[in-house]
């Protein structure tokens, strides 16, 4: 493909956002229009396989600030009629941007003539919560034959990882393959960064007395977690190294965040010995304080 007919294209009504649009929005916008065109789901529609692949080619240079910057340097020239209707002819600058080679070339990898590599390509990959943590191994179809990549551990819904050489054949090589990968919601579990988080059931008596309590992993063992007496519901209490690996070798850690169960219903010895703890606990209000700050 030519360079006029990269930079003549609008990549930004192509994707349906704002020029000044942040990275996180044109992120949004490209994963809701790449579900909705996937060719999956088109079913051979060749119209929409077409407008996946201009969705797919504005998003590689929008989420690339380099690319961006360079895109929008040569779609004002072009508007504002520095390059001929001819297209590029050569190295020649204008109105302080620079050498429209050099643009050109960093813009769609390669010289402005001569061969060129091939196309990035794009695709989608779902995952589940257990495997974005652990690390996972995927295969994909590209044009360059049946592709096995790694996913690594730790990864974040909506990562973008890079595949060199497995995009669309080009006289000057392959292109790139990109894989946007989405994280699937877990029951239990959840992340905040390097951290795993958990809500974990406990019995009154448990959070009143204190307790030893098994706790679940992610790598399928239990921790006990020592429940102090007196935990209130909505405490977080924190178990080190159980989280996610860092880099360095080191690891987040599993937030506990304490619900307090109520039982539905209550019959026989347990009711008449809430019934007599409710008698001896008489003056104590728990919303003695809770009444003044509202006074305040």
């Amino acid at each position: 493909m030519a360079a006029k007919d990269l930079y003549e294209k609008d990549y930004y009504g192509i994707l349906g956002v704002e020029k000044n649009a942040d990275g996180e929005s044109i992120k949004k916008r490209y994963r809701k229009l790449a579900r909705e065109l996937h060719p999956d789901k088109t079913k051979g529609d060749k119209t929409l396989e077409e407008r996946f692949k201009a969705v797919s080619e504005a998003y590689d240079i929008l989420s690339d600030d380099k690319k961006r910057a360079e895109y929008d340097q040569a779609r004002t020239l072009y508007q504002q009629g520095g390059i001929p209707n001819g297209g590029f002819q050569g190295n020649f600058s204008a109105g302080g941007f620079g050498d429209l080679g050099d643009i050109f070339g960093n813009l769609f990898g390669g010289q402005a003539r001569g061969p060129r590599r091939g196309a990035d390509m794009q695709a989608n990959a779902t995952i589940s919560f257990r495997e974005s943590i652990n690390g996972t191994q995927l295969t994909f179809n590209s044009p360059s034959g049946p592709v096995t990549t790694k996913i690594p551990a730790g990864v974040n819904d909506g990562a973008r990882i890079r595949v060199r050489g497995k995009g669309a054949k080009g006289e000057a090589g392959p292109g790139d393959l990109y894989i946007t990968v989405n994280v699937s919601g877990h029951s239990i579990f959840s992340r905040r960064e390097e951290n795993i988080l958990i809500t974990l059931p406990v019995s009154f008596p448990e959070a009143a007395l204190g307790a030893d309590v098994p706790v679940p992993t992610l790598s399928g063992e239990e921790v006990t977690l020592r429940l102090p007496a007196g935990t209130a519901n909505g405490k977080v209490l924190r178990i080190k190294g159980r989280g996610i690996a860092r880099k360095d070798g080191s690891s987040g850690d599993l937030l506990v965040k304490i619900e307090v169960t109520v039982p539905q219903r209550v019959d026989g010895k347990a009711k008449k010995a809430l019934e007599s703890y409710q008698a001896e606990t008489e003056g104590a209000d728990p919303r003695s304080d809770f009444r003044k700050r509202a006074q305040s």
